[in-house]
């Protein structure tokens, strides 16, 4: 590529806000057809706690065979 030829940084900063949302919505596209994950910030935790009542019926092992049993449908 020659020297002078701009950066794609450089060629998307020219580009109309509309427009920017389509690139980085085709990038992250991309990025999740490859398997990496983008990450839009701080991961948030929504979920903690919410099997809290089962902590007395099951260990944390048993819990976790459970959930993946829940996962793949079988109980």
């Amino acid at each position: 590529m020659a020297e002078t030829a701009k950066s794609l940084e450089n060629i998307i900063k020219e580009l109309p806000p509309d427009i920017k949302q389509e690139v980085r919505d085709f990038v992250e596209f991309l990025l999740v057809r490859r398997g990496i994950k983008s990450c839009r910030g701080k991961p948030k935790f929504g979920w903690a706690g919410a099997l809290k009542d089962l902590r007395n019926q099951y260990t944390s092992v048993e819990l976790q065979h459970k959930i993946s049993e829940w996962r793949i449908g079988g109980g």
